[in-house]
């Protein structure tokens, strides 16, 4: 029996789908891995504390944890230039070149799988969304839910940061109490403070590089704060007790904004997603239901058109939900 009956044998085809999938199944798992950060309870709950029980120096903590001051090649790429910012606003220390790497070996291998049973477009759609657009979509997940929780912790370090400026500890030893103290992010993000003021760099530089690392409005005005009362003086523990109560305000604000509209923002995801269902399931389905017409002269300008249109119902619909505050 040649080879090409052996590739015609459903046993060979199977064999074909178990390598594809456990292909994809390899390459997803190796981007969890990327984007996973396991902590053991029983170490420091902080991992600049655990680099510093591993016997790690100050240069090797600023190094890794520290963004670079000078902008990378990937930051000027369009669409993808805001990962290295993002992967550092979400805690990760892993390079943003194999993050992209990896997400286009999935894309491929997605796009070659599907190929096999879809058209090469509606191939091609699938393995951008899965090995482009999830990762990303993951990737923002996991940097919105760390700068959420920054947000929800920072008026406890503050208030440990006041109580420890009333009995007299100084500036530097408040900091580095709310490093040990507070969980991850805000005990991380401080004691990169901490290390760099006891490495020799300025208060207000180490508070506007904080400020800049995350670019939060809370922590910009907690940056503003201390150049403030570093060039004029004052009470620095009123300053930051009134700036914990704001913060607490702020944070009570937005949530009751989120409560009333969030029907509003639902209606505005499903909506936006349902073409893209529907389109999703008739390729599926039936594939030439839309590929059966792509001779049509009215085909290309009529899938724009709805390209176009789809696009425009998603920024509409998200103006009309998005409530600055």
């Amino acid at each position: 029996m040649g080879l090409d009956g052996l590739l015609n044998q459903p046993d060979a085809e199977l064999m074909i789908y178990a390598g594809t999938a456990l292909a994809v199944f390899l390459v997803i798992t190796g981007i969890s891995q990327l984007l996973s950060r396991r902590e053991n309870r029983a170490e420091a709950r902080t991992r600049r504390l655990k680099m510093i029980e591993k016997g790690a120096s100050t240069e090797e903590i600023l190094a890794v944890l520290k963004p670079t001051p000078r902008r990378s090649g990937i930051e000027r790429l369009p669409f993808v230039g805001g990962v290295p910012r993002a992967m550092r606003q979400a805690g990760l220390a892993a390079s943003p070149m194999r993050f992209l790497l990896l997400c286009a070996t999935l894309a491929v291998v997605v796009a070659s799988a599907a190929a096999a049973v879809l058209p090469w477009l509606a191939a091609l759609i699938a393995g951008l969304n899965v090995g482009l657009f999830m990762p990303l979509m993951v990737l923002n997940a996991i940097r919105s839910r760390r700068l959420d929780r920054m947000t929800a912790l920072l008026p406890d370090a503050l208030d440990l940061m006041a109580r420890g400026l009333r009995v007299g500890h100084p500036l530097s030893t408040s900091i580095l109490a709310v490093a040990q103290e507070m969980p991850d992010p805000v005990g991380t993000e401080f004691g990169l403070i901490a290390d760099q003021i006891s490495y020799g760099d300025d208060l207000v530089d180490a508070f506007g590089e904080f400020a800049e690392r995350l670019d939060l409005e809370d922590v910009n005005y907690l940056a503003a704060s201390i150049a403030i009362q570093h060039g004029t003086g004052g009470d620095l523990a009123a300053i930051v007790d009134t700036l914990s109560k704001t913060i607490r305000a702020r944070i009570i604000l937005r949530r009751r904004v989120k409560a009333i509209s969030a029907e509003g923002r639902l209606t505005g995801y499903f909506l936006t997603a349902v073409p893209f269902f529907i389109f999703g399931m008739n390729m599926i389905v039936n594939p030439d239901y839309y590929m059966g017409v792509r001779d049509d002269p009215l085909f290309t300008p009529m899938m724009v058109f709805i390209v176009l249109f789809v696009v425009l119902n998603g920024v509409v619909l998200n103006r009309l939900v998005k409530i600055r505050y």
